[in-house]
């Protein structure tokens, strides 16, 4: 059945005669689907089918995507791969009963270089199949005005969604049980990340990377991550509930984020990155991580409950520096780094900083080794730690004190049930000194310390 646009108004205009009858708000519910769009019913598809449609699914997208006009599939399964959207195609389905699986090829969906594509509404079950690498069960390349929302993406053999080069938005949607990432963006071009579901990842919830260090700007807001596992090993770009690499001005903000291998939010050489008011609970690694090469971090108004170091901004060996960390709750770490990361890397820790940075107005309390820790050996350079509480902690505030350490500040902190020493200066990981709010810290230039309330 060729379809153009006369067609189309054709449908609609039944649609909306039907909605002027007397009682047309008790009809609404049997409305006919084409008021939304051009029903696929009409171009040939059939929900329930055995057989596969992948041709007929095409030759609808294509035929509704030339008219300028969704294409609505009913409710019911069908059983497709390989589909292609060019520009302008939109497919709406009726949420939770509207079910593609995959029968075939790399993705069950993609597009590349398009513009103005959207899903909305649709189930899309991989099935478990394999994909080749770098694919999604959704994967879309040099797209611009994509939007993918209200959408339920479940079993992917590799990722969820794949972004390259995208600019557009993922919303309102799940994506569940994903062999790999739920969503995985590359060289955003403008991208929205909110309000969606991720559970059960196989590798990491959210990632956001770049092929070069650069600005991306991407939105990552109010999302759920819960269960991200570490299948493939490593503690750097998997098990993370949000990973950042190389993309600048990236933000993190008001999501809930749970039971993750290792890190809730993880920048790794991204510059500019704001952590802000994010709800993080039983993190293996580092909850939240801003680490190598990266210029610029706000880690704010975040709760860190239960991970083996609440916050971490590090690497000045490798240009990691300029930050503030303030007014973050983070309690419950543990004594213990989780399998397959570096049995070096510290624990137990609340809050760690080594270069150009402010720590101030946070709380924190059961932090085994230390509450804050300042500098590593000589890697510490104009850090400032100022009206924090640390309660129950091995160490209150560490700070080194190694030869070439540069200089900090510790004034006005209330350290409550230190057992260890409320300020203690360190070499490396070795205390060589007694308690510095204690005995004064006369003796090292770079320190200036003052005002600390310990009981």
């Amino acid at each position: 059945m060729s379809l153009d646009r006369r067609h189309f108004l054709t449908f609609t205009a039944g649609g909306a005669a039907a909605a002027s009858e007397p009682f047309a708000t008790e009809r609404a519910a049997a409305a006919p689907l084409s008021v939304l769009g051009i029903d696929a019913l009409h171009l040939g598809v059939r929900a329930g089918s055995f057989e596969d449609q992948s041709s007929a699914l095409q030759d609808a997208i294509d035929q509704a995507a030339g008219a300028r006009v969704p294409l609505v599939l009913g409710p019911g399964v069908y059983r497709a791969g390989d589909l292609k959207l060019p520009s302008g195609a939109q497919i709406v389905g009726v949420r939770g009963a509207t079910r593609l699986v995959l029968t075939q090829g790399p993705s069950l969906i993609s597009a590349t270089r398009v513009d103005a594509i959207g899903l909305t509404g649709l189930v899309l079950d991989g099935g478990n199949r394999p994909l080749p690498d770098g694919r999604g069960l959704v994967t879309f390349a040099g797209v611009r005005s994509l939007r993918i929302t209200d959408c339920e993406i479940f079993a992917a053999g590799r990722h969820g969604i794949v972004l390259e080069g995208v600019q557009g938005e993922v919303t309102g949607s799940t994506i569940a049980d994903a062999a790999g990432t739920a969503i995985f963006s590359r060289d955003a071009a403008g991208l929205l990340i909110a309000r969606n579901v991720i559970r059960q990842p196989g590798n990491s919830g959210i990632q956001v990377w770049r092929s070069e260090a650069g600005d991306d700007g991407t939105l990552i807001v109010d999302n759920r991550i819960e269960g991200v596992l570490a299948r493939s090993g490593g503690s750097r770009q998997n098990g993370n509930g949000v990973n950042v690499f190389r993309a600048a001005n990236v933000v993190v903000q008001g999501n809930r984020i749970r039971n993750c291998a290792f890190s809730a939010v993880r920048g790794n050489a991204a510059s500019n990155l704001q952590v802000i008011g994010n709800n993080c609970t039983a993190s293996g690694e580092v909850a939240l991580y801003a680490e190598f090469g990266f210029e610029g971090a706000v880690i704010a108004n975040n709760v860190v409950d239960g991970a083996a170091l609440g916050i971490a901004v590090t690497n000045f060996n490798q240009g990691g520096r300029f930050a503030v960390v303030q007014g973050n709750v983070i309690r419950n770490l543990t004594a213990k780094r989780p399998a397959g990361t570096d049995p070096d890397d510290g624990f137990g820790i609340g809050i760690g900083v080594e270069a150009d940075s402010a720590v101030t107005g946070n709380v924190i309390e059961q932090a085994p080794s230390a509450g804050i820790s300042i500098g590593y050996g000589q890697h510490l350079r104009d850090v400032t730690v100022t009206g924090n509480v640390v309660r129950m902690a091995g160490v209150g505030i560490a700070v080194s004190v190694a030869p070439g350490a540069g200089a900090a500040v510790i004034a006005d902190n209330l350290i409550a049930g230190a057992r260890n020493g409320a300020i203690v200066g360190m070499e490396w990981k070795k205390p060589v000194t007694g308690d510095l709010a204690r005995d004064g810290a006369a003796r090292f230039a770079q320190l200036a310390i003052s005002g600390n309330r310990v009981r």
